[in-house]
């Protein structure tokens, strides 16, 4: 289906969503959908928000972030977020990378929580009461546990996927498997939709699974200004402009009036970007060897 009409169908006011990807394969086309069809009272949950959620949080989608580590990579703070928090007009909990990662493995496993060592969590623990100790029932010695994390809807992209959402994600592999898992529904976009034999050829490659998809939707250069490995690069330029489009209103709400509410979706977006941005962040050839998986 189109993206539109799963973001329809499938994202509903309040819901905890999860936009899935470490620096790579960031789902900023739904994200910009999100906005378009002016989602309210979201919790937004992501390891890394990135600028996806400060623009979301921008356009008034959200009541809550939940995070781990906030900013702009490469750049500085991520500005809209953080001064809405500041200002308390946004809720927050912050947890560690593997914090966040262990809320989703116990949400995909159907675990209530998931023990993990101590490790530098004491600051963080003594301003989020969702990090509790219990005593290790074999050693007798102490673990900390976090809470499982099942978002109502994760949102995945992915370098390509045939029409029942068996997808294949290589580079970066981020939190898409667990954030799959753990969501009661998932949202697949894709830069290629291809036949079922292309996925069947590579199944090590298959992180998400189909019998787990609710809505396939074809959608190149979705993951733009972050990058899809093989397709297109990361867009550093534009993530070092929104530090100074972030820090003013003005220039923030003529943004998304532009770029997103001002256009229909993202080819259109795509296409606006312009030829230079296109040859620019145009991905080079380097290609994996090949692998024999032998005769079935």
């Amino acid at each position: 289906m189109s993206l539109s009409e799963a973001i329809a169908r499938y994202v509903h006011d309040g819901d905890v969503l999860y936009a899935a990807g470490f620096t790579h394969l960031i789902p900023f086309a739904a994200g910009h959908e999100i906005i378009r069809q002016k989602r309210r009272d979201l919790v937004l949950a992501r390891a890394t928000p990135d600028l996806i959620y400060d623009q979301m949080v921008a356009a008034s989608c959200a009541r809550k972030v939940i995070f781990s580590y906030m900013g702009n990579p490469g750049v500085g703070s991520l500005r809209v977020v953080r001064k809405a928090i500041e200002e308390g007009r946004l809720e927050w909990e912050e947890y560690s990378h593997f914090a966040m990662i262990s809320r989703l493995q116990a949400g995909a496993s159907g675990l209530p929580f998931m023990p993990m060592n101590p490790t530098a969590v004491d600051d963080l623990a003594r301003v989020n009461p969702q990090y509790r100790r219990l005593t290790d029932p074999y050693s007798g010695g102490e673990v900390t546990v976090v809470p499982a994390l099942n978002p109502d809807v994760a949102i995945v992209h992915v370098q390509r996927a045939d029409e029942n959402g068996n997808a294949h994600i290589w580079g970066i592999i981020g939190e898409q498997r667990e954030a799959a898992f753990a969501a009661e529904r998932v949202i697949l976009t894709a830069e290629e939709i291809v036949p079922e034999a292309v996925i069947h050829s590579d199944p090590n490659r298959t992180l998400i699974p189909g019998m787990i998809v609710d809505a396939v939707c074809h959608v190149p250069y979705a993951a733009h200004p972050s990058y899809t490995q093989g397709y297109y690069d990361r867009d550093n330029q534009f993530y070092i402009a929104w530090d100074a489009i972030s820090k003013d209103p003005a220039r923030l709400q003529s943004y998304l009036d532009e770029w997103v509410y001002g256009v229909a979706d993202r080819a259109e977006y795509w296409q606006k970007l312009g030829h230079e941005v296109h040859a620019r962040l145009r991905a080079g050839e380097r290609l994996s060897a090949q692998v024999n998986y032998g005769a079935y």
